[in-house]
C-alpha cells in the first residue's frame, strides 16, 4: 500500500472525528467545573485549572486533571490539559460517538491545531489511531501520527457496513 493511499485512507477514517463532530456544540455554553481556578484579570499570565477539571460543551465531555488557558486580547488562544490521563468524548454529527484519550492535549485555537501526545488512542466506529503523539487540523482535516521521536503509530479502518449487501 504506498502513502498516498494510506493517506487517503486514514483521512477518510479520522476526518468525521472533528470535521464531524457535532457541529451544533460550538454554538453552546461551555460549562467548565474544577476543585480549584487562578486566573488573572487580563492577559498578564495564564488561567489554571486543576483538582480535576471537567469542560462539557453540548456533547462535547473532557476531563483532565489540568487546563492551563493562554489568551491574548481577552480570548483564549491556547489550551493545554494534562494528567489523568486527559479523557475526551464527542457525538458525531451523525449520532455515533468519538473518544480520544491522551496524557497531553494541546489545542492551539488560532491555527486549529490540536496536538495529542503520550499514550494516544483515538476511537471512532470507521476506525481507530494510536501511538505516541497525534496530530489533527481541525482546518484542513489532515492527521499526523508517529514520526521520528514519536515512535510508531497504529491505524485500524473499519470496513464499511455490508449487512445486506452482497
Amino acid at each position: 500500500m504506498n502513502v498516498l493511499h494510506l493517506s487517503l485512507l486514514l483521512a477518510l477514517a479520522l476526518a468525521p472525528a472533528a470535521a464531524l463532530a457535532r457541529t451544533s456544540d460550538r454554538n453552546k455554553p461551555m460549562d467548565i467545573d474544577a476543585g480549584h481556578s487562578d486566573y488573572s484579570m487580563d492577559d498578564s499570565r495564564p488561567t489554571t485549572l486543576s483538582g480535576g477539571v471537567i469542560i462539557t460543551q453540548g456533547t462535547l465531555d473532557i476531563r483532565s486533571n489540568q487546563a492551563v488557558i493562554h489568551s491574548a486580547n481577552g480570548e483564549p488562544v491556547r489550551a493545554v490539559l494534562t494528567g489523568g490521563p486527559v479523557k475526551m468524548k464527542q457525538e458525531l454529527d451523525d449520532g455515533k460517538p468519538m473518544t480520544a484519550v491522551a496524557n497531553r492535549v494541546d489545542y492551539d485555537l488560532k491555527s486549529e491545531i490540536v496536538t495529542f501526545t503520550g499514550n494516544v488512542d483515538i476511537q471512532q466506529p470507521t476506525g481507530s489511531i494510536a501511538g505516541q503523539r497525534v496530530v489533527y487540523n481541525m482546518k484542513t482535516g489532515q492527521v499526523q501520527g508517529g514520526g521520528q521521536d514519536a515512535g510508531r503509530v497504529k491505524i485500524r479502518i473499519q470496513p464499511k457496513n455490508t449487512q445486506g449487501g452482497t
